[in-house]
């Protein structure tokens, strides 16, 4: 502590310090950080705190989540009991977290629950947990040490907690990080405390009370070289001492120049030389698997290497003997690093051989020590390494499994095998948006075979992704698909879909010929991806069936997919993140996709950060378009600008103008249309000349959109007619059942009430109502704006309103009840149309669509209704609607709620859908306070 005292006391005041806050102490290796760390620890002890310590280690930080696991051990219930779950020892009114808090835990940790939750989620967990264990009487000091080796997962975790620390007295975070490496901390915006170099005058006073005996010259030489290092100063006179002088003094003076942390590594190295073969190979295996952590406050989380008989190491200074625990540490992070550098290739695979059997209750941790301890091929250790790589991309790893697969495939025996994991490699690399590297695997799974179905892969997805190019590559996936099929290599018969059977590659080439098909969005290209489609017979799976009639045409294919749908949406945690995504867009055309967004949405910021990075963007696209539909407008809009920013970042021409389509649909509805033009000219500039329908014909329905925002009905009829004619929808031109009630409002009100009336009717003769909710909903809406009696209109107008799902698309829903309202007013008087009148109004207010708004208290004002008068009272809720909206609004899931009341969560989330229109809503938050505000009593069951 010489030197230190502007550092004692800034740690003092922030131990002692009521409020809760976080601090990082930044500096270069040797400086002190960890002696510093260790006077907070005492500090904090004295003044009665629950103290936790966490070491990052180098070995795990490729492991999601494995620095959080180890910080956070020791608080968790049931910690001395491995082999049971810790949740189970929770109580149903156990007070110390919730539900989501524990769910969180679970998934974050490996449990089967589930796939680990987004930072924000797993964020505020960890931050309930903190709260409650401070609030015990006793304040919580978080300690954590070599920071910038902490995982990425934990280190985000760790951020977001301490930048939320203000608000919560007792609990407090400190971190040490090395200034000379990159790592999370750097831009994790919390406060810092620079440890620099002593100045000359401490240094020397340093020095001098440990080497009191040092002669001048050896003196100055030490000085001069350890630049104020503490670390250095202790370390070099034992080292010149260790050796005849003049060489010792040689070998220091020929390290002028090297980084300081690097010449306390070579002393360490001398130190270790002298050290027996046996002592080393247990301080090898111990530096190989994090024995330099220091233990908590309880039992390991992961179980450890315990190094044996190395008193010789203790008795010269490379381990410390830990007072409290008796655990023994390595006495500085570069001891570790000099350990491992000092062994030869052939020690390090035997110690990896040894942590591997340690670990092998534990996949991931057991590939790691696995892919390095093994030379020459071997099928067992090559098929653990696939299995560890396939557990990861499914827990958002899809970057970590990329290494894993490459180091398989050098594992090989065959050379069969190793291909096929090289192409695997390259998949779950161009997944992971590592496009240039799937492209290199993908030739070195087939060296000089440019047509290879990995080469092909990985080339269309760079030219889908970057360039929008869906001509060309349509064309050579088909060629692909055609040559894999009519294969002599091909096992039809193979039991299994897994990755031993090439017929895995076959359906991902036919997955990304229904995408390139779907951008395409023309006839002539689905009518070619259906015939070869066709031509595969069994090699197609009922999958690509799904994607091929729903991505397609829902009018011509679309129907019965829709429970095959809800079916395959049971099981996604066992799933990869791309066919979770395929699954969503199949979900997204059928109009049920509120179910799986959830899922989506604890998932998406995992596949960002470490796992599937296309994929993580489409999930965002799913998100937004999902708000969209649930009149969630300003949750959409952030979601769609976070969507863009990432893709214009990763030079996804094809997902950035996805996004800004979106946007464009977004701002229409708002009413906001030079937004909505100015963006709908981008995206139809860029993909018009590239063939690409699906962003086209968005672009046409924005049109169409924002014209009828702004009353422009002529405008908005020859956009809608751009995507189909009237009284016809256009083949595999997805947006034409999308637009049905644009159309026919368009022609409605510029004349045209024949072929509004024929478009309506070919809505119905088409089935649409049985294909989707959405479908059924507008086009039982426009059958009653062109009906050509009032009983009729009175029936579709009922049927829509009342149609189960009609709640989950409010835009849709009003823009019918202000045309029912409308037709009532004109036929049977103004005070009949008041009611649909003032639910619109309420609708388009609440949405924030003022054009739309404007219109229909216009239509109030026509019917009697003075702007200011009082709306009517919120709708009743029936007995089920308003049970569940109270249980839901005390905290509990819908998993929950239906255990207590004997309904599927599906059904209970149908209910809340229903329910927050009616009391005027859109999330669950608000749910107790609009429960307090009405004054109806609960209904009679």
């Amino acid at each position: 502590m010489v030197g230190r005292d502007g550092e004692r006391a800034r740690l003092s005041a922030f131990v002692r310090a009521p409020d809760g806050q976080a601090l990082v102490l930044r500096g270069e290796a040797g400086v002190g950080k960890s002696t510093l760390l260790d006077l907070a620890a005492r500090l904090a002890a004295e003044e009665g705190q629950l103290i936790v310590r966490a070491t990052g280690v180098e070995a795990e930080s490729g492991l999601p989540h494995a620095g959080l696991h180890q910080l956070l051990y020791p608080l968790l219930p049931d910690t001395g009991r491995p082999d049971e779950h810790w949740r189970d020892e929770y109580r149903p009114d156990d007070p110390r977290l919730s539900a989501t808090a524990r769910a969180a835990f679970d998934a974050a940790f490996g449990r089967p629950d589930g796939p680990p939750p987004p930072v924000m989620a797993l964020g505020i967990a960890v931050l309930d947990l903190l709260s409650w264990t401070a609030s015990k009487g006793r304040p919580l000091l978080l300690v954590l040490d070599d920071g910038q080796w902490l995982d990425g997962a934990s280190a985000e975790v760790c951020g977001f907690v301490g930048r939320r620390l203000a608000g919560r007295p007792g609990v407090k975070l400190l971190v040490a990080v090395r200034a000379d490496t990159a790592s999370r901390f750097d831009t994790a915006a919390l406060p810092e405390a620079p440890v620099g170099a002593l100045t000359d005058a401490d240094a020397t006073r340093l020095l001098d009370l440990h080497h009191p005996e040092l002669g001048r010259q050896v003196r100055g030489l030490v000085l001069e070289q350890a630049g104020g290092n503490p670390l250095a100063l202790l370390e070099l006179p034992a080292h010149l001492a260790s050796g005849p002088g003049d060489r010792a003094t040689q070998d220091l003076l020929g390290l002028h120049g090297v980084p300081l942390p690097r010449r306390i590594q070579e002393i360490y190295a001398a130190r270790l030389a002298r050290l027996g073969d046996t002592v080393r190979a247990e301080l090898l295996r111990g530096a190989l698997d994090g024995a330099a952590a220091r233990p908590g406050d309880g039992p390991a989380p992961v179980a450890r290497y315990r190094m044996r008989e190395v008193d010789e190491a203790v008795a010269c200074g490379l381990l410390v003997v830990e007072p409290a625990t008796g655990e023994l540490a390595f006495r500085h992070p570069l001891v570790r690093s000099s350990v491992v550098q000092l062994a030869t290739p052939d020690q390090r695979r035997s110690a990896h051989r040894v942590l591997a059997q340690l670990h092998r209750e534990y996949p991931e941790r057991r590939a790691i020590h696995l892919a390095a301890a093994t030379v020459d091929p071997e099928e067992g250790v090559a098929a653990d390494l696939e299995a560890a790589a396939r557990s990861a991309t499914r827990r958002g790893g899809a970057r970590m499994a990329v290494s894993w697969l490459t180091r398989a495939a050098e594992l090989s025996e065959t050379r069969v095998d190793r291909s096929r994991r090289l192409g695997e490699a390259a998949y779950v690399a161009g997944q992971a948006d590592h496009l240039g590297r799937a492209r290199s695997l993908a030739l070195a799974a087939a060296p000089g075979a440019d047509e290879s179905p990995a080469a092909v892969l990985a080339d269309s997805y760079l030219a889908l992704y970057r360039e929008g190019e869906v001509r060309a590559t349509h064309r050579r996936i088909v060629a692909a698909v055609e040559r894999l099929r009519d294969s002599p290599d091909r096992r039809p018969d193979h039991p299994d879909q897994g990755p031993d059977c090439p017929d895995e590659v076959l359906d991902r080439l036919v997955s990304l010929l229904l995408a390139v098909s779907q951008y395409a969005g023309n006839r002539a290209t689905w009518q070619r991806t259906h015939e070869v489609l066709a031509t595969l017979g069994g090699l197609a799976t009922e999958r690509a069936w799904m994607y091929g009639s729903t991505w397609s045409d829902v009018v011509r294919h679309g129907a019965g997919w829709s429970r095959r749908v809800e079916r395959a949406s049971a099981g996604l945690e066992e799933q990869d993140p791309w066919d979770v995504t395929r699954l969503a867009v199949s979900a997204y055309h059928l109009d049920v996709l509120s179910p799986l967004r959830p899922y989506l949405e604890r998932v998406v910021d995992r596949e960002l950060d470490t796992g599937a990075m296309s994929s993580g963007i489409v999930m965002l696209h799913l998100v937004l378009l999902d708000q969209l539909a649930l009149g969630q407008w300003d949750a959409a809009e952030r979601t769609g600008h976070r969507a863009l920013a990432l893709a214009t970042e990763r030079g996804h021409g094809l997902f950035a103008h996805q996004a800004r389509a979106y946007l464009a649909q977004l701002a229409a509805v708002r009413g906001r249309t030079a937004e909505a033009r100015e963006l709908q000219a981008a995206v139809d500039a860029w993909a018009r000349p590239r063939g690409i329908g699906f962003l086209t014909q968005i672009a046409d329905a924005v049109g169409a959109t924002a014209a009828l925002s702004t009353g422009d009905y002529e405008t908005a009829f020859l956009h809608a007619i751009g995507i189909t004619t009237p009284g016809a929808f256009r083949p595999y031109a997805y947006q034409a059942s999308r637009t049905l009630l644009d159309l026919v409002e368009a022609a409605l009100h510029t004349g045209r009430a024949g072929q509004a009336r024929a478009h309506a009717l070919a809505a119905r003769d088409a089935g649409l109502p049985d294909l989707s909710p959405r479908l059924a909903l507008i086009t039982h809406g426009a059958l009653a704006m062109t009906a050509e009696d009032d009983t009729e209109a009175a029936a579709h107008y009922a049927r829509a309103q009342s149609h189960p799902a009609a709640e989950r698309f409010p835009f849709e829903l009003a823009r019918i009840r202000l045309a029912y309202g409308i037709a009532v007013r004109r036929l049977r008087g103004a005070a009949a149309a008041r009611i649909p009148l003032t639910e619109a109004a309420r609708a388009f207010d609440r949405l924030d669509a003022p054009a739309w708004a404007a219109r229909a208290h216009a239509e109030l004002r026509a019917a009697g209704v003075a702007p200011h008068t009082p709306a009517p009272a919120p709708l009743p809720l029936t007995w089920q609607e308003r049970r569940v909206a109270e249980l839901a609004a005390g905290g509990l899931t819908n998993k929950e709620i239906g255990e207590r009341m004997r309904l599927s969560p599906r059904t209970v989330g149908a209910h809340l859908y229903r329910a927050f229109p009616k009391l005027g809503i859109t999330t669950r938050a608000a749910l107790r306070d609009a429960l307090t505000r009405i004054s109806q009593p609960t209904p009679t069951p």
